[in-house]
């Protein structure tokens, strides 16, 4: 069920009617039997690894607060946790594994050995990638003891399944998430009001702009050769635009049906082509996956005794400052490749996330030099031009991470790359060849003028101001003429009908 369907608006507009007509006590109740038929909707089978994800993680949980509760020494209760914690990631992330990326690593074993081995290839269940490192994360915070295993199995089977954020997350904190989840919520129309705006303006960025750039993406990416340099770089940008809509307004969409049961889930997307680095790029850039990994994995990597002791080493050989940062470059580049890892099993997303992990790696080591060449040159880093530069420079380097996550393969991310610069020409924009990709002039400039509506807002909301607010203390007739043209303009103007409707990032 899609979440620009019909069937998925209405499938909302039952569970919100019902939401606040039954019994307050119940609420909870009547999320989880709808989050699991919304999840059943797309292959009854595939609840049963939602239920085996549920059920894994909810008895480690349990397990791990017994062992707590036994009269047990320190060094005997830390063991006992530590098996049941490894075990615990070891049944979720294997399974994930298995059904990932079992036959990517079939495949390349048979292409170094020359052998002919074959796995099952099964159906990815949606939203794995999400839910399993929601539930991880919330194994791990029991580990740790910064919350308490929650007891009632259903109460889990709820924050592991809750149906907004299961396909694209945002990944949730137990700790944020489940007491929203759980507590009695009332009939609020200006809360319906905001978010019914999300909801319509994620659709608008989807349907009118994501959907439309798409056409172009798809015809150079999986057509690269038969193209020119300017035109791969044209599809770059197109799916730089592609990405940006989809994925924002995918996140609307999902924050504001949540909203509609007054549920506020964690901020996932934060205007990242305003970004002045790639670290500050992945602040804003789901943002939920960046501070997974970060406490997850960064410092639990950064602070271990094999770290400890690579670092020594760093501070002997390199002098103390660079030895100081090499520990936390290879803790980025970790991080980096299991977020290439998360993308897809394919050479190319692991490329993708190892040129991220290389550059914040690079600019850490390189910092002291920057600064210098700062100095040296009279450049105040405070400055609007300065802070143009780094954003301009940013999103450069972030489009040249793009043709790594949407060619079809890494060669061909090479080859486009290779093509984009060497066969680099002004001459498609005078002979009609933009034409050739799927669009016409009217289509271009919807996408221009779209973006730069988006632009403004963003703009504005980067300069401290709160859309909604501000659009609530306009006139009634401005107001409408907004929702007017967004409710006319999303069915005149999208591009629902001519592709599959689905969001990127529901595939993970």
């Amino acid at each position: 069920m899609s979440l620009i369907s019909m069937e998925f608006l209405l499938f909302v507009l039952v569970a919100a009617v019902g939401y606040y007509l039954i019994p307050k006590k119940y609420q909870w109740l009547w999320l989880l039997v709808f989050s699991y038929i919304y999840y059943a909707s797309s292959g009854v089978k595939l609840l049963l690894f939602l239920v085996y994800t549920t059920g894994t993680t909810y008895a480690a949980g349990r397990l791990l607060e017994k062992v707590e509760q036994k009269e047990l020494s320190k060094k005997e209760a830390k063991v006992a946790k530590r098996r049941i914690l490894t075990l615990g990631l070891l049944l979720n992330f294997g399974m994930l594994a298995v059904l990932k990326y079992a036959n990517f690593a079939v495949e390349n074993v048979n292409a170094i050995f020359h052998t002919d081995f074959s796995f099952q290839k099964w159906m990815l269940p949606l939203g794995i990638s999400f839910y399993t490192f929601q539930s991880m994360g919330y194994l791990l915070d029991v580990y740790w003891g910064k919350c308490k295993a929650e007891k009632n199995l259903l109460r889990f089977a709820l924050f592991v399944s809750f149906f907004p954020q299961i396909l694209q997350g945002p990944i949730g904190r137990f700790d944020r998430l489940a007491v929203q989840l759980y507590q009695e919520h009332r009939f609020d129309l200006q809360r319906m009001q905001y978010a019914l705006q999300l909801i319509l303006w994620g659709f608008f960025k989807k349907l009118v702009l994501a959907d439309r750039a798409a056409v172009v993406v798809n015809q150079v990416f999986l057509n690269y050769t038969q193209y020119s340099g300017v035109l791969n770089l044209v599809a770059v940008l197109m799916y730089s635009v592609q990405l940006y809509m989809d994925f924002s307004g995918g996140m609307d969409v999902v924050m504001g049906v949540a909203s509609l049961f007054g549920i506020e889930l964690d901020q996932n997307f934060k205007r990242p082509y305003f970004a002045v680095s790639i670290t500050d790029f992945w602040h804003r850039w789901h943002i939920t996956l960046g501070t997974w990994m970060k406490d997850y994995v960064f410092y639990p990597v950064s602070l271990s005794k094999w770290m400890g002791r690579i670092g020594k080493w760093s501070k002997k050989v390199f002098g103390k400052k660079t030895g100081r940062v090499i520990p936390i470059c290879i803790a980025n580049l970790i991080v980096f490749l299991l977020v290439g890892v998360w993308h897809g099993a394919a050479w190319k997303f692991i490329a993708y996330g190892l040129y991220h992990g290389l550059i914040i790696s690079v600019s850490s080591l390189l910092a002291p030099v920057y600064r210098k060449g700062l100095e040296i040159f009279s450049i105040n880093q405070k400055s609007g031009g300065w802070k143009v530069v780094q954003i301009l420079r940013t999103f450069v380097l972030i489009n040249i991470s793009w043709y790594f996550d949407m060619a079809v393969s890494l060669s061909a991310a090479f080859t486009m790359m290779k093509t984009t610069v060497t066969g680099f020409s002004l001459s498609a924009f005078q002979d009609g060849s933009l034409l050739t990709l799927g669009l016409d002039w009217l289509d271009y400039l919807i996408l221009l003028v779209g973006c730069l509506v988006v632009f403004f807002i963003s703009f504005r909301q980067e300069r401290g101001v709160k859309i909604r607010e501000s659009l609530a203390e306009k006139p009634l007739l401005f107001r409408w003429a907004v929702y007017g043209m967004l409710l006319f303009g999303i069915p005149m103007f999208g591009y629902v009908m001519t592709t599959n409707g689905g969001f990127i990032y529901a595939q993970f």
